[in-house]
């Protein structure tokens, strides 16, 4: 029998954040935080993070357990504690969208293998890309692996869950450096200079847009927080703090731009928003500004993933060090060579053209 979940409450008291709740049998009490520098939605974060453990307590484990309950009560309390917010949002729609709302009412026990395994291919079935796939199947193996941990049921039914043969894998483009020249000819001169941090220094569309003109140097920008869907957040890796090196003309051309900006302190937006007070909205000037340019270029194919691959590809056509790469993005060298990283023909002709001249050689 499962006793009382509770959720505690959260109030403003003399512009503090108070959260109580009950414990062993008595009221508690703590001070989270002054309202003026922690949100609500912090603030219920780690209200959730105190109330997790003395729930997982109050649970006893039971096959019979809802899926949506143990979801909300047990396994999205715990996590939350360790992701990002952003990955916390992602995860959280994610599972919302997709899971809980086919499977809130069912036992944790009903689950088998080969049913999980038919809604994988299901949802492929209807066109989720093979990204969207592979993350429900993660979703299912995370959730039921701490529902063993937990007690609750014996086995996982999705440990060997796989992505479906038919589910759509994403086609990793790159740009030639012509295309990369059409593509800054047509555009104005912000988003030329946007185009330019991502392919040109390997920056993420959101460390761009949170960039602030106090983080210019001389030789590079630094990079210490990100902005994900209007939220500003830490880098999204360990590897992504870091120094990304900027190239002269791209440097003169930053710099001539914030010059010019009507507020150009340390703590000013280098690409801020009508108001000034926030960075502009990375969707809005792709939808607005970038895409139709492209369209009309040949280019409609380019989104900010296809600049970021482009950076690291033409690096690596220039035979760039992939470490001093792997740096410049802000990820692993593993990760550098097998995603972003995509070998041209040419550049493959030539090495097969090598190892034949050997052969004849030898």
């Amino acid at each position: 029998m499962r006793k009382r979940y509770q959720k505690g409450s959260l109030t403003k008291v003399d512009g503090d954040w108070i959260a109580q709740w009950w414990e062993d049998g008595h009221r508690r009490k703590r001070t989270l935080g002054r309202v003026s520098t922690l949100t609500k939605a912090q603030a219920e974060r780690e209200l959730a993070a105190i109330l997790s453990p003395i729930n997982a307590r109050s649970s006893t484990p039971s096959s019979s357990t809802k899926f949506g309950d143990f979801v909300a009560e047990i396994y999205l309390p715990f996590y939350r504690r360790k992701w990002k917010a952003s990955t916390t949002m992602t995860n959280e729609e994610r599972l919302r969208f997709h899971l809980t709302s086919e499977y809130a009412g069912r036992t944790l026990g009903s689950f088998g293998r080969d049913e999980l395994q038919e809604y994988l291919e299901q949802k492929t079935v209807t066109g989720l890309s093979y990204s969207v796939v592979a993350h429900l199947r993660w979703d299912m193996r995370q959730v039921f692996r701490m529902a063993v941990s937990e007690g609750h049921i014996l086995r996982n039914p999705a440990e060997l869950l796989f992505i479906p043969r038919e589910a759509r894998k994403p086609q990793r483009r790159v740009m030639t450096l012509e295309e990369v020249k059409t593509c800054i000819g047509t555009l104005e001169r912000r988003e030329a200079l946007i185009v330019k941090l991502a392919v040109l220094a390997g920056m993420r569309p959101g460390e761009i847009f949170a960039l602030t003109c106090g983080r210019l140097r001389r030789l590079h920008a630094e990079i210490q927080q990100r902005i994900y869907r209007g939220l500003i957040d830490s880098p999204k890796t360990e590897h992504s703090v870091r120094a990304a090196a900027l190239p002269q003309w791209l440097l003169e051309d930053i710099h001539a731009w914030v010059a010019d900006l009507p507020d150009n302190g340390d703590g000013a937006w280098v690409f801020p928003s009508e108001t000034t007070k926030t960075p502009v909205a990375k969707d809005n000037v792709w939808r607005r500004h970038i895409a139709p340019k492209l369209k009309d270029a040949g280019l409609a194919w380019v989104d900010f993933h296809v600049l970021r691959r482009t950076h690291s590809t033409l690096m690596n056509e220039l035979g760039i060090d992939p470490k001093v790469v792997s740096d410049q993005l802000g990820h692993t060298l593993d990760v550098n060579q097998n995603v972003y990283t995509q070998a041209s023909l040419q550049r493959r002709r030539q090495a097969v053209d090598a190892l034949e001249t050997a052969l004849r050689a030898s």
